[in-house]
C-alpha cells in the first residue's frame, strides 16, 4: 500500500515538526500531484480513473493510484462516481492562483534582455531590508554611528 498522504503536525520532507505548510508543499510537491489536481479543476464532470489518466497524459496507473489515494486521505479529492474535488481541494486550487500569477512574472522577467549594470545595483529596499535595526554577527562590535562620519 502507498506511504501515507502527508499531514500536519506530522514529520515530513523538509520539516520536522510538520508545519501546515510544509505538510502541503510535499504533498503538492509529489510528482504529478498539481497535474492531477489541475485535470480534476478543469473537468466537466468527475472523470472516472480512465479519463482523468488520459487526461495527465503520460502518467502511470500505479502513480496515478498512488496520487490519488493520497489526495482522497488528505481530503482534497473525494471518489463518487468518478473522481472530483472536495470543498478544501476547490479551495487550494484557487489559494494557489496567487503563486501561479506569479510564476507568470517570473517566467516573463527571465525573459526580459538583461538591464544595463547600473540599474541593476539600484535594488529596490525591501521591508525585511532593515539594516538600522540588524545586530552585528556574534563577537563583532557594533558599528559606531560617528565612525561613518570620520571616513
Amino acid at each position: 500500500m502507498p506511504a501515507d498522504a502527508p499531514r500536519p503536525g506530522q514529520p515530513v520532507r523538509g520539516s520536522s515538526t510538520g508545519r501546515p505548510v510544509m505538510a502541503l508543499f510535499d504533498l503538492i510537491g509529489r510528482r504529478w500531484t498539481l497535474r492531477v489536481i489541475w485535470e480534476l479543476d478543469r473537468a466537466a464532470h468527475p472523470p472516472t480513473f480512465r479519463e482523468l489518466r488520459t487526461a495527465c497524459g503520460e502518467i502511470s496507473s500505479s502513480v496515478l493510484t498512488r496520487r490519488l489515494h493520497e489526495l482522497t486521505e488528505a481530503g482534497i479529492v473525494d471518489h463518487v462516481n468518478g473522481y472530483s474535488l472536495t470543498p478544501i481541494g476547490q479551495r487550494l486550487v484557487h489559494s494557489l492562483q496567487p503563486i501561479t500569477a506569479w510564476a507568470r512574472d517570473w517566467e516573463r522577467q527571465l525573459h526580459q534582455p538583461p538591464r544595463s549594470s547600473h540599474r541593476q545595483s539600484e535594488s529596490p529596499r525591501h521591508v525585511c531590508d532593515n539594516t538600522d535595526s540588524v545586530s552585528p554577527p556574534h563577537g563583532a562590535r557594533p558599528r559606531d554611528p560617528s565612525a561613518v562620519a570620520e571616513r
